[in-house]
């Protein structure tokens, strides 16, 4: 079995990336779907991963006071993340999922329209929110995770995420720096 902490972090990403698995033409031809699943289903390289998560949110300065994942794969990891930073996770999901009074974000899709929400009081103002999901692509639900911690009073310092999709320019569309551990 191999020593993975023996490992420096670049061979530790080049490990994580190496295991997504990629399938061409879906869910649609001509685009490649990157499989994260891969990774969660190998234990050793799902540990590399938590870790090195863990360590970017710990890196970031002023510390953050809450995690946001989003619906659904960012809740796989905001809550690794929060629990060891011992900071709230908060959820943002679609529309009609969240219980009590909530704020609504409506933005566009390739093809539509969805709608995100956020709990009224999940965040405390000025609150730094670091926010957590799987992948970024177009940045449209990126974007508007942005805007709903915003509309109950957080500041979001960081996107952390595990996957970029590079020629997307989905960071274009944010307010803030991302975070991607790995590339494509």
């Amino acid at each position: 079995m191999t020593d993975y902490q023996q490992l420096s972090d670049k061979e530790k990403l080049q490990l994580i990336k190496d295991s997504v698995k990629s399938y061409p033409d879906f869910p649609v031809p001509g685009v490649v779907f990157r499989d994260l699943f891969s990774v969660l289903e190998n234990p050793p390289i799902f540990a590399l991963l938590k870790e090195l998560l863990i360590k970017q949110a710990k890196q970031i300065q002023p510390p953050i006071q809450s995690v946001v994942g989003l619906d659904a794969r960012g809740f796989l990891f905001g809550p690794l993340i929060s629990l060891d930073l011992q900071v709230p996770f908060v959820p943002i999901r679609k529309k009609g999922k969240l219980a009590g009074k909530v704020h609504s974000h409506k933005y566009s899709l390739e093809y539509g329209e969805d709608t995100v929400e956020i709990k009224e009081d999940a965040i405390k103002s000025g609150q730094r929110v670091l926010i957590v999901d799987d992948l970024l692509a177009t940045g449209g639900t990126l974007n508007a995770a942005c805007n709903l911690v915003s509309q109950v009073g957080g500041v979001v310092v960081k996107c952390l995420v595990v996957i970029e999709l590079v020629d997307l320019k989905g960071r274009d569309k944010l307010p803030v720096e991302v975070l991607p551990l790995t590339q494509f």
